[in-house]
C-alpha cells in the first residue's frame, strides 16, 4: 500500500536552507509515496481573525458565507493533514523557536471537530494513526537544549492533534535515521 507523505518546509530561506536540503532528503527515501508538499514561505498563510475563530465554533450547517470563505484555506489544510500517513516538518529555529510561518499553519490545522475534540477527560487528538518526523536546524540553538523551545513545542502540538510517534532528526543525525527508516 502506498503511503501519503505530507511534506512541510518552514525555512524562509529557498537557497542554502538547510531543513529544505535535509528534509527533502528524509522525504526521498520513503521510497513509491504519494508526496504533498507544502511551502509555508512561498506561500505564506493568513493569520487566524475574529471570522474566523466564530466560523470554528459556530456548526458546519450554521455558518454565514463569510465564515465558510475564512475556513476555505484552513479546510484544505485539514484535509491535507488528514489524508497523510507520515508528515515530514522542515524548520529551522528562530529565535529559540519555531518560525512564524509554521505557527501560522499550526493555527490554521488545529481545529476542533477536525483534528482535536474536547472529552469530559479533556482534549483528545483525532489523528491518532499518523506519524511525523520533525527535521531541524539551528545556527547557534543547541536542539534539545534549555533554550531550545522549538522541539518541545512541536513535539506537544502535535500530541495535542493525536500525533504520538514524533522523532526529531538533526542534521548529524540525518544518515542514521534514513538508514533505520529504509
Amino acid at each position: 500500500m502506498t503511503q501519503t507523505v505530507l511534506h512541510i518546509d518552514a525555512s524562509a530561506r529557498d537557497e542554502g536552507s538547510v531543513t529544505r536540503e535535509l528534509s527533502r532528503k528524509v522525504v526521498a527515501s520513503f521510497a513509491d509515496a504519494t508526496i504533498l508538499r507544502r511551502d509555508l514561505a512561498a506561500t505564506p498563510l493568513p493569520q487566524v481573525n475574529k471570522v474566523w475563530v466564530e466560523a470554528t465554533f459556530t456548526a458546519p450547517d450554521e455558518r454565514s458565507a463569510d465564515q465558510n470563505a475564512a475556513l476555505e484555506l484552513s479546510d484544505a489544510l485539514v484535509d491535507e493533514l488528514q489524508s497523510a500517513d507520515k508528515i515530514v516538518i522542515g524548520t529551522p529555529i528562530y529565535n529559540f523557536s519555531i518560525p512564524a510561518a509554521l505557527k501560522l499553519w499550526i493555527d490554521q490545522v488545529a481545529r476542533v471537530g477536525r483534528t482535536f475534540e474536547y472529552t469530559a477527560e479533556g482534549p483528545r487528538g483525532l489523528l491518532s494513526d499518523k506519524e511525523a518526523v520533525v527535521v531541524v536546524a539551528a545556527g547557534g540553538t543547541p536542539i534539545g537544549s534549555d533554550a531550545d523551545y522549538a522541539t518541545p513545542y512541536l513535539k506537544h502540538v502535535l500530541a495535542f492533534l493525536g500525533i504520538h510517534n514524533v522523532t526529531v532528526v538533526k542534521k548529524d543525525e540525518l544518515e542514521a535515521y534514513i538508514a533505520r527508516a529504509a
